[in-house]
C-alpha cells in the first residue's frame, strides 16, 4: 500500500506550482526537471505511469481521452489530476487538499478534477 501520492507537473502547469507544493512537503518533480518538454501527452503519461507518479496538468481534453484509452486497454497510470488555470497558490492549495484526503492508492488510475 502506498499511502501518499508523488507528483509530476507537466509542462503547462507553472513551476512555482511546484515549489510550493514542495514547500508543503510533498514529493514533486516537473517536465523540465526530467527533461520531458516537447514530448507528447502520451509519452507524459507513459512517463508518470512508469515512475510511479501522478500527472498534474491543465490539459483536459487530452489527458481525458489518454484516461479512456488507457481504461480501454486496461492500462494503468498513477493518476491524472485537472487543474483549471488558476493563481500558482491557488492551484497549490486545492491539489494539497486532495493530497491530504485521497492515498496513493485511492488517486491509482483515477482522473480527477480539483
Amino acid at each position: 500500500m502506498k499511502l501518499f501520492a508523488t507528483l509530476y507537473t507537466d509542462e503547462d502547469v507553472s513551476v512555482l506550482v511546484a515549489t510550493l507544493l514542495r514547500s508543503r512537503g510533498f514529493n514533486v518533480t516537473t517536465s523540465l526537471e526530467q527533461g520531458m518538454l516537447g514530448k507528447s501527452d502520451q509519452n507524459q503519461l507513459i512517463y508518470t505511469a512508469k515512475s510511479d507518479r501522478c500527472l498534474l496538468t491543465h490539459n483536459r481534453v487530452d489527458f481525458e481521452q489518454l484516461h479512456l484509452e488507457y481504461m480501454a486497454k486496461k492500462r494503468n497510470h498513477s493518476g491524472i489530476i485537472i487543474v483549471p488555470q488558476k493563481s500558482p497558490h491557488e492551484i497549490a492549495q486545492r491539489v494539497s487538499i486532495l493530497l491530504d484526503t485521497l492515498t496513493a492508492d485511492e488517486i491509482f488510475n483515477q482522473l480527477l478534477y480539483v
